[in-house]
């Protein structure tokens, strides 16, 4: 088969809801032609919906790389490298109860996860949550009401900014 043909069966697996067929799909299109960068774009869309932020973020560097004047391809590695740093946090916090680790690093990874990404809500929401960790409850007011800005109806992140509220008023008392 010729990429385009990989390519199409991809999609059709994508439609049935196969996405690790689709990968295997585009794998093969890939092989068949490795510069490509909107298929090695394609493919890094399918492993990330599939929790494969690794695999997806080196498709994602391999795109830019071939067409770096494209904004899809850039937005989308910034988009998956947020992610990488919102998950390499999250491991961090829940990794340092109870040990002796650096509080402010998953602080530096949620910032830059931010940076990279604005829209991206959970980088703040976590943010906020690190803040929380190391007793800085502005900083982590100010991450929540980003993230309320962003998603002005989300009760269960109003009920976090409460919580938060009252964190502070005990730090102040």
């Amino acid at each position: 088969m010729n990429p385009g043909d990989y390519v199409k069966e991809a999609y059709r697996c994508i439609l049935r809801s196969d996405f690790e067929e689709a990968i295997v799909c585009f794998e093969a299109a890939i092989a068949a032609d490795p510069n490509d960068p909107e298929v090695r774009y394609r493919c890094s869309i399918t492993y990330a919906r599939s929790g494969k932020l690794e695999k997806a973020a080196e498709h994602a560097r391999a795109a830019v790389k071939l067409d770096g004047a494209k904004p899809d391809y850039r937005l989308h590695l910034q988009h998956l490298q947020a992610m990488l740093h919102v998950q390499e946090a999250k491991r961090l916090l829940e990794e340092a109860i109870g040990h002796r680790s650096n509080p402010y690093r998953p602080i530096t990874l949620l910032k830059e996860a931010v940076k990279l990404d604005p829209l991206y809500g959970d980088a703040y929401v976590w943010l906020a949550i690190a803040y929380s960790r190391v007793n800085d409850p502005l900083a982590a007011i100010a991450a929540m009401k980003e993230v309320i800005m962003l998603h002005p109806d989300d009760e269960g992140l109003k009920e976090l900014m409460k919580d938060l509220q009252k964190s502070l008023q005990k730090y102040v008392q």
